[in-house]
């Protein structure tokens, strides 16, 4: 569990291939912008972590993950290509840095979303025994 203070936001880059149809230098050039703009959000201290993903992996599921296949499945355009951690103060702040993505223009998405302090289940679980625990002290 996070013992965090200061919020998270995590943008997870959609799209593996938005260099189709560019020519290697287009490509080079949005590549020089990706990590001109990853050094400067890390020199600003805003960046605690990101790396691209690689396009394969495996898939987990069913009770105590008695399953695994190859994947991820998802088309190219909805596959996470790489993640970054941000520390800023808002999740409009967050989506500010997302618009500054290079790939943006190519077709790459941008997903931010919060990083919750504990395991949203948790929070559930709470709701559901204080509930129990009015229902028993009112009946």
């Amino acid at each position: 569990m996070s013992t965090q203070t200061r919020p998270e936001y995590m943008l997870l880059f959609r799209g593996t291939d938005w260099h189709k149809g560019l020519s290697p230098e287009e490509i080079q050039q949005v590549i020089t912008q990706m990590y001109a703009w990853f050094d400067r959000l890390t020199e600003q201290g805003i960046l605690k972590a990101g790396q691209p993903l690689e396009n394969e992996g495996k898939i987990v599921s069913q009770k105590k993950g008695s399953s695994v296949a190859d994947g991820p499945f998802a088309e190219s355009k909805e596959a996470i290509a790489g993640y970054f951690l941000l520390y800023v103060d808002s999740l409009e702040e967050a989506v500010e840095i997302a618009k500054n993505y290079p790939a943006l223009n190519y077709g790459a998405t941008v997903e931010v979303r919060p990083v919750a302090p504990e395991c949203s289940m948790k929070q559930v679980l709470g709701q559901k025994v204080a509930e129990e625990e009015l229902a028993q002290a009112s009946a």
